[in-house]
This record gives C-alpha cells, sequence and structure tokens, in this order.
C-alpha cells in the first residue's frame, strides 16, 4: 500500500507456528489477528493485509492502537512450537487534515444517510471506505 502523507509507519511482531499446511502466524499485539501461507514470505504478505484489515477495524471502533512490543522481549507461549518471528510492516493512521471535496448532491443525501444509519461522521463513514479500499488493494 501507498504510504500517505499522514501516516506513521510501525512494525508489530508475529509468532510463527508450523502447521500440516504451512505456517500459521498470530500477533501478540492484537488477539485474534492472524494469518496463513506455505512459506514466510506468504505468511508475511497474509499478516500485513491482515493487520492493515484489522487496524481498518479498530480505527472505525475508535479503539486504541497498541504500540508495538519488542520481538525479542515477547514471552514465549508453551503451548507454541514456534517456527520463528517476523516482524510486519502496518501503516498506523497519523493527525486529520482537512480537505474541501464536490458530491452530486443526491449522492452525498446518500453518504450522510448511510453515516447516520452507521452512527458515524460523513468524515468517518468515507474514511472507512476509503481505508477498506486500500487494505484490500494491498492483498
Amino acid at each position: 500500500m501507498a504510504r500517505s502523507p499522514n501516516t506513521t509507519t510501525a512494525y508489530y511482531p508475529i509468532i510463527l507456528e508450523r502447521t500440516d499446511d504451512g505456517l500459521h502466524a498470530s500477533f501478540p499485539d492484537f488477539p485474534g489477528c492472524i494469518a496463513f501461507g506455505v512459506s514466510k514470505a506468504a505468511v508475511a504478505a497474509d499478516a500485513e493485509a491482515a493487520l492493515a484489515l484489522h487496524l481498518v477495524g479498530m480505527v472505525e471502533d475508535g479503539a486504541a492502537i497498541p504500540a508495538p512490543s519488542d520481538i525479542d522481549t515477547v514471552p514465549t507461549d508453551p503451548e507454541v512450537e514456534e517456527a520463528g518471528r517476523l516482524l510486519v510492516r502496518a501503516e498506523l493512521p497519523g493527525k486529520a487534515v482537512r480537505i474541501t471535496i464536490t458530491f452530486e448532491e443526491s449522492l452525498l443525501a446518500a453518504i450522510d444517510a448511510e453515516a447516520t444509519r452507521r452512527d458515524t461522521t460523513r468524515a468517518g463513514f468515507l474514511a472507512g471506505l476509503a481505508r477498506r479500499e486500500l487494505a484490500q488493494q494491498a492483498r
């Protein structure tokens, strides 16, 4: 994904576990966010895309995004036979910037109605759509 001038790059650790089909990756900083791949390169790419989508959801929910853990200090889980650890890049949102855009009146009305239905603002709704689209393009 192209880096926006309003983002900060962070690197989050993933823990790799070998499976019958390849590798499973979990994020110590994001419980429930997982990835799969047949190789370390494949699982790293899947993990980056999974993390991008996970971050979109956190931003939409207004959840705080944790700082990355130090890969060397993440405790080992005795129930997991680690196949390795990697760092995965994430683009974290930065400071909001005001912009001016023009929409057809009926499209703007539909956007506002959907934003209200989702209990968000027009800007929040449009930003969420843009984040999801950009995250999908990264896959």
